[in-house]
């Protein structure tokens, strides 16, 4: 009764954060892609495929650190 809406909030939060860390993993999965085909490719596609990687780095700690279950479906 008293710790419904806290459980109630960490649930919607860790729906979040499944959500980015599934945003996150298909940018990265996106940029390794065009990486991969692209003979000759920009500063700024290295740039953009460290950024996602470190979000995808952060977001799977906090993860870890939350014990936040990720269904694959």
């Amino acid at each position: 009764m008293f710790f419904s809406k806290k459980q109630k909030l960490r649930r919607e939060y860790d729906e979040k954060l499944v959500g980015l860390i599934k945003g996150a993993k298909q940018d990265l999965d996106d940029i390794q892609h065009l990486e991969g085909i692209a003979d000759d490719f920009e500063l700024s596609t290295i740039a953009q495929k460290k950024i996602a990687e470190s979000k995808s780095f952060y977001l799977s700690k906090e993860a870890r650190v939350r014990e936040v279950l990720i269904k694959k479906y």
